[in-house]
């Protein structure tokens, strides 16, 4: 990637990597979830449960950072290091949860800091970037996927070891990345103050039709994403258990299928620059939306056809959200573009939230591949919203 000269070269990829560590935070949960089910005496369906938690604490954590206006009243990177330790002392109480409730607990306040690690990262990248935005955010992005991933990897890793090693491997990546972003990246030279969140603002931004377009574009987007995600070792072991021939390491795989997606989202911010953001995002809802409609009638595929299209699947379900923020953000008076990002990102994570139970609670009642269908009307929807945004 092409930087300008008065950036010095280790500024991107410091806050891609602190980014990737402290999103390995997120899915630290449920890549042990087997375990915690086990050890706890938990019902099947606590994978939807631990998920919600994060992303109810994360959406709880964005609207307070913004509120209180957290990264323009305070050193971004500074909050960022904070957050970073403070996110994996909160992932650190899973160890030593002995209920649902102290889980839950324990999930919820690592998605309270996350708020401040993801999206400050990204201002910190926006403070030290005026021009190539678009393709610092693709990386951004792709760092958090990775994060997203790297549990299950490191789980894959681990082998035998006891569950609690997932846990404490991400927590001390997290305080690792917050402190190299605090000791080799200062706060970026086109750091202004923000204005003020404003709730107000939310009827007059839905106004615009652009912002509308590019908000429910987003929402489908999300509806799809983070179940997607969530269930991915579901439908791993299930379909290991419709094939006893096949024998296949489901968190191995899960980091990978998740894994492959922060590559296609750096690509994805190089093609922007060509052809638009509005173009990647449909091709990336199009294919995934295609992807959510061929997997349940897959599993008895052999294995290469069935892990190929989880693997094309995972590629193209994150492309668009980067592309999405920044439709958000040009579809939106320059003095509110933090407001705007703000509802936008509250309102799709709570989304995440409503997908994933719903997922969870009829997969629960019927283990039935075709419950999957349920995240087609994720594509769907985004596909139509974002074909009515009107490129100037």
């Amino acid at each position: 990637m092409k930087i300008s000269s008065s950036i010095p070269k280790h500024i991107l990829p410091v806050i891609v990597f602190s980014q990737f560590a402290g999103t390995s935070l997120w899915f630290a949960g449920n890549a042990v979830v087997p375990d915690l089910i086990e050890e706890l005496n938990l019902l099947e369906m606590f994978v939807g449960f631990i998920t919600m938690a994060v992303q109810s604490g994360f959406i709880i954590g964005t609207l307070v950072f913004a509120v209180l206006s957290v990264a323009d009243r305070f050193s971004p990177v500074k909050v960022f290091l904070v957050c970073s330790v403070l996110g994996a002392l909160a992932n650190v109480l899973t160890i030593y949860s002995s209920n649902f409730t102290e889980v839950m607990f324990a999930r919820l306040f690592t998605g309270f800091f996350l708020a401040g690690i993801y999206p400050v990262g990204m201002k910190i990248a926006s403070d030290w970037h005026k021009e190539g935005l678009g393709k610092a955010l693709g990386y951004l992005v792709g760092a958090l996927v990775l994060g997203t991933a790297f549990p299950h990897f490191l789980k894959y890793l681990g082998g035998d070891l006891p569950w609690r090693f997932v846990i404490a491997g991400t927590s001390v990546l997290s305080v690792i990345g917050g402190l190299m972003l605090f000791f080799s990246v200062a706060d970026g030279p086109y750091r202004v103050r923000r204005s003020s969140f404003k709730p107000s603002m939310f009827f007059t931004l839905f106004k615009n039709s652009n912002f509308r377009s590019a908000a429910f574009g987003y929402f489908g987007h999300m509806w799809e994403l983070y179940t997607f995600w969530a269930f991915i070792p579901t439908l791993l072991a299930f379909y290991v258990l419709s094939n006893q021939d096949f024998m296949i390491n489901i968190s191995l795989w899960s980091s990978i299928i998740i894994g492959i997606g922060g590559i296609s989202c750096a690509i994805g911010g190089y093609i922007s620059l060509k052809k638009g953001s509005k173009f990647v995002s449909k091709i990336s809802l199009l294919i995934s939306g295609l992807c959510s409609v061929l997997i349940p009638f897959l599993f008895n595929a052999p294995v290469w056809v069935f892990l190929g299209l989880l693997l094309i699947w995972g590629i193209f379900v994150i492309p668009d959200s980067p592309q999405f923020s920044t439709l958000v953000a040009q579809s939106t008076d320059s003095s509110y573009i933090a407001t705007g990002l703000t509802i936008v990102n509250s309102i799709g994570f709570a989304i995440t939230i409503v997908s994933i139970q719903l997922v969870n609670l009829i997969w629960a009642h019927f283990q039935d591949p075709l419950v999957f269908l349920v995240i087609f009307v994720g594509p769907l929807c985004g596909l139509f919203a974002i074909s009515r945004y009107k490129v100037s």
